[in-house]
């Protein structure tokens, strides 16, 4: 279940369309006819026809999904929606016979679940009660207060490591390290099961130095199952190009084969079981 809402801007994203927390049009460019009838049809005003096709101002926008439904060719889209904790849990308990099958259950992931704690909890909380077991995967960027609420009602949690430099942390995401690095180790304090995720991004965090701190700090958590290393994709650059607001995202190489397979046989040597890939 993705959870819209992220209080990082991470360069290197994989679901940009995740970063604002309320509903948001969607254009893709290559499905477009060019018929004009979003230009028509909105009742805003919005959409204009430039050389490339249409614009949409994102400043007189309002969402209200007509030129979705006017698009024929389903170029047109809003990402996100409102919904209710009783809602998620319908589409939930469809699962429920693979989740016994497999020993799984329902992953709360985003952008940053951790952002509406409340719908988070409700969620939680209700799945603790039907048996389903839960995990959170989270970037750990929130307050103490909202670990605490939440650690005792999920099972396990997939915790984002980025970089161990916190200026080098703050210039590619837009926020400090230290937070996320206390509530991981918060979790492992209580006794939660952890999972560190880290993504691979060339240039950025994948020299041996911040592999070999981040090894260090995660050599403290008594509770870490293993590290997954995720090595950087730029689908997420396909994807930034189809909303209407303007994001620019970092376009790096992806790590190879044999520059992922040494990461986890390096990791491995502090003792950790290590997975390539999520």
């Amino acid at each position: 279940m993705f959870f819209k809402g992220c209080p990082l801007r991470c360069q290197w994203c994989h679901n940009p369309e995740s970063w604002k927390p309320l509903p948001e049009p969607g254009f893709r460019p290559s499905r477009c006819v060019r018929c004009g009838r979003c230009i028509e049809i909105c009742p805003q005003n919005a959409v204009s026809l430039a050389e490339t096709g249409p614009v949409t101002d994102p400043q007189k926008c309002t969402v209200c999904g007509e030129c979705v439904t006017a698009c024929a060719a389903g170029a047109r889209e809003i990402i996100g929606r409102r919904t209710t904790a009783a809602e998620v849990m319908a589409e939930a308990r469809k699962d429920v016979v693979f989740y016994d099958q497999s020993g799984g259950g329902v992953t709360f992931s985003g952008g940053e679940p951790l952002m509406q704690p409340e719908f988070l909890l409700a969620l939680l909380e209700t799945c603790r009660t039907e048996g389903i077991r839960t995990a959170v995967d989270t970037t750990c960027y929130a307050t103490p207060e909202v670990i605490q609420r939440v650690a005792p009602v999920a099972d396990l949690f997939l915790c984002d490591i980025k970089h161990m430099n916190r200026e080098r942390h703050e210039e590619y995401t837009g926020v400090g390290n230290g937070r996320i690095l206390e509530n991981i180790a918060a979790l492992a304090r209580a006794a939660k099961e952890v999972i560190i995720r880290v993504p691979i991004v060339p240039g950025f965090n994948d020299d041996r130095a911040n592999l070999e701190a981040t090894a260090r700090f995660v050599q403290g958590l008594k509770t870490v199952r293993r590290i997954d290393i995720l090595p950087y994709n730029r689908g997420g650059l396909e994807k930034a190009g189809r909303l209407t607001g303007r994001i620019d995202l970092m376009q790096a190489q992806t790590p190879s084969d044999s520059t992922m397979n040494g990461i986890a046989e390096f990791l491995r040597g502090y003792g950790f079981e290590v997975k390539i890939g999520g």
